[in-house]
């Protein structure tokens, strides 16, 4: 039988599509200008805009302090403990 793992805390605020704060973050898996992806409890959190900015990032908190133009956010259930052969981005675009 199965155990279910209980579902951690998240939460995503974003404020006039300039500011965001993010909590459950387990990792930043990479950020640039255009884009900026976190790995979550919930899932990978990707963060599409322009002139993105990380402004705080508390690893212990498991809190991230994003700014800039946020155009859009996705989510997917893809985490990077899946198969080695199976290609990420193309799982995360499905």
């Amino acid at each position: 039988m199965e155990e279910r793992q209980p579902v951690k805390a998240h939460k995503l605020v974003v404020n006039n599509r300039k500011t965001s704060m993010v909590t459950g973050v387990l990792d930043v898996l990479s950020f640039d200008l255009n884009e900026i992806l976190l790995e979550t409890e919930q899932g990978m959190l990707m963060v599409k805009g322009t002139d993105l900015h990380v402004n705080r990032l508390s690893v212990e908190k498991g809190e991230v302090d994003l700014s800039g133009n946020i155009d859009s956010i996705a989510y997917s259930s893809v985490s990077q403990a899946g198969h080695p052969n199976d290609n990420f981005f193309a799982k995360l675009f499905k």
